[in-house]
């Protein structure tokens, strides 16, 4: 009663009367009433910063839809295309128009009326309170008037044109109309969930984490290419030389360079030097982009060896790894003291392969792991490089505050991977640190040995042991955020044999069909309702051989459909996103993103396919998500402490 009596005497500070706790339970009551806000899902971005951007921008074409419900009876199509493009990018949109526009005045009373109308459609769910909040400080005063009031009533129709006659005479409507722009696309979109791989192959995912550091609301969940990067920014050289060789891989090191500020120099010294005459022939960087980039000969040349070079380096480090840590059972990886050095093979499994490339000036076949003293230096000058990097220390930081193994909103468990099953689709006990622990148990035991990589305040060795363990989390099989087999990177560099390449997925990815399965896991991580799901990404769904996204009859959504264009030919897409508003969900499936100039020049959008995935039966409310859930008990609270006031327990 006491420790009861503490809270209310605490709640009472911020609501010192009758009169404002009656006044907040009915402004809470009346909340819980409203539309339940969107939702959106992305997975697996993979640095395909123009799609994401876009999609964000047009709300996976929500917007559009708003806009045609709104004009398409009025409007021809260009011109509600024209609409949508503003929208989405209204910078470059305006100086297009004020370039041809013969009537300047006219085109933006024009414009100025739509954008209103178009704003209030999006904030009619939202309280003015929240609206407020979101608005942009300069002209948040006006933009409250014109949402709330309308050019049709009598009484104030001059009022309403008044305002907008004032902001296009006083030379402010294009910092107005802008405003007005992105604060459609900030109440088009109420959260967003990213169920993980920003990071890798494109050449944006440094542009990707500066807009989620400063997104209203977003949550990320890990994926093992976001872990690989957090491990480079912990120190493990084993992550670090990874993260350089998928970007030389990818002939993509804007995002090291350019994004972060991380020189290769050194490497390209070190890679001229001890590979001068070897052709790197296996190690041609993938140009997916080739009409976008300018490499010559030279380019590729150096950036082959910066690629074996570092290649090796990673080999070593891994190998060493696993000799560290034979609780993981992956001794079987440690491939460089597999090979025969004299013969140039490789025993794999049992069986003997010739090596594609035997060419390792760097590798002392009595211990093949042992790093050169010039390969040590180099990468201790990488490994000082990184950590000097302002930029990704702040996008690192973002990623442990927002972002964790896996999330439950609103009946829905998000993570990026798997959850490791048995056979029998029960759940697989892994064993960490010498606690045997599996499903939600397992998830929160990796989460928290991740941020134990983080915490300067730790054991040194127990900060060096959550180092580690993120590298285990990138390829280990029983890793949640992996949950294959092997990574069969060294088999698709040295070995000809495609067989070789196979990484045989876990049971998780063998299982989710079965709703029994998905609806045991769900029922372990305390995910409850009539309306629960599973949604997670990782492994692409190949819609062009008629795979489908959803699964276990609806219990499960998978949302990897290829944001990178490395994979757009084997998906035959560009990537799913998931709408979730208040009338139930909708997966909507992307063609490739032509450009951002056509989109502005000719208003081409991403072209879009919507699937109705799940509908419910009534409009779902504020009071039927976790948000009401908690209003609710804050409502409980204060009727409590409104019931003290009135009894005199609190004066």
């Amino acid at each position: 009663m006491k420790q009861s009596l503490r809270y209310l005497q605490l709640l009472a500070s911020k609501f010192p009367d009758v009169a404002s706790v009656a006044t907040e339970i009915i402004n809470l009551e009346a909340i819980l009433n409203l539309p339940k806000p969107t939702e959106h899902f992305m997975a697996d971005l993979h640095g395909e910063n123009a799609a994401f951007q876009h999609v964000l921008r047009n709300a996976s074409g929500n917007i559009k839809r708003k806009v045609r419900d709104l004009f398409g009876g009025t409007l021809r199509e260009q011109e509600l295309k024209d609409i949508c493009a503003l929208i989405y990018y209204p910078e470059e949109k305006l100086e297009l128009v004020k370039q041809t526009e013969p009537d300047l005045e006219d085109f933006y009373d024009t414009t100025l009326n739509r954008l209103v109308a178009v704003c209030r459609n999006v904030s009619s769910k939202y309280t003015r309170s929240k609206v407020r909040k979101a608005l942009p400080r300069e002209f948040a005063y006006i933009i409250e008037e014109l949402l709330h009031e309308t050019s049709d009533g009598h009484n104030k129709q001059d009022y309403f044109n008044g305002i907008i006659r004032t902001i296009i005479a006083t030379h402010r409507a294009d910092q107005f109309i802008t405003a007005l722009c992105y604060l459609i696309q900030r109440l088009t979109i109420d959260r967003l969930h990213i169920l993980g791989d920003i990071y890798d192959r494109g050449e944006g995912a440094h542009l990707i984490m500066d807009t989620l550091s400063q997104y209203h609301h977003v949550d990320i969940q890990w994926g093992n290419h976001d872990m690989l990067w957090m491990g480079a920014a912990a120190g493990n050289l084993a992550c670090i030389a990874t993260v350089l060789r998928l970007s030389l891989r990818y002939a993509n090191t804007r995002t090291l360079e350019d994004g972060y500020g991380i020189t290769l120099t050194s490497l390209a010294t070190f890679a001229m030097e001890a590979y001068a005459d070897d052709p790197c022939e296996l190690f041609q960087p993938r140009t997916l982009d080739e009409g976008k980039r300018e490499l010559t000969d030279k380019d590729l040349r150096i950036m082959a060896q910066m690629h074996k070079a570092i290649s090796v380096i990673a080999f070593k480090l891994e190998g060493q790894l696993y000799k560290a840590h034979p609780e993981w059972h992956m001794g079987d990886r440690n491939l460089l003291e597999a090979i025969d050095y004299q013969t140039g093979t490789v025993r794999l499994d049992g069986k003997t392969y010739p090596l594609l490339d035997t060419r390792f000036p760097t590798i002392d076949p009595a211990d093949p792991c042992r790093l050169t003293d010039e390969e040590q230096a180099l990468m201790q000058r990488l490994r000082r490089s990184i950590e000097m990097s302002p930029r990704l220390r702040q996008h690192i930081r973002c990623l442990l505050r927002r972002g964790a193994m896996y999330g439950i909103y609103n009946a829905n468990l998000l993570f990026h991977a798997s959850v490791p099953l048995s056979p029998d689709g029960s759940l697989r006990p892994v064993t960490i640190e010498g606690e045997t622990v599996s499903g939600r148990a397992l998830m929160d035991r990796t989460d928290l040995l991740v941020r134990q990589a983080f915490d300067v305040d730790a054991d040194p060795a127990d900060r060096q042991r959550g180092r580690d363990f993120i590298w285990y989390l990138w390829c280990g099989p029983d890793s949640p955020l992996f949950d294959k087999s092997k990574m069969a990177t060294f088999e698709r560099y040295f070995i000809a044999d495609k067989a070789t390449w196979a990484e045989e997925k876990g049971y998780y990815y063998k299982l989710r069909d079965n709703a029994r399965v998905c609806d045991h896991i769900l029922d372990n991580f305390g995910v409850t309702g009539a309306h629960r799901h599973i949604i997670n990404g990782h492994v692409p769904v190949h819609a062009s051989r008629g795979e489908s996204p959803i699964k276990a009859d609806g219990r499960l959504m998978v949302i990897d459909g290829g944001f990178a264009a490395a994979y757009h030919a084997t998906t035959g897409i560009a990537g799913y996103t998931l709408v979730y508003h208040s009338r139930g969900f909708q997966l909507v499936q992307h063609e490739p993103f032509a450009s951002r100039a056509d989109a502005v020049a000719k208003g081409t959008d991403i072209r879009s396919t919507t699937q109705i995935v799940e509908m419910t039966g009534h409009r779902q409310m504020v009071a039927d998500t976790d948000k009401g859930a908690e209003l609710r008990a804050q409502i409980d609270d204060l009727k409590q402490l409104l019931d003290a006031y009135r009894k005199g327990v609190i004066k």
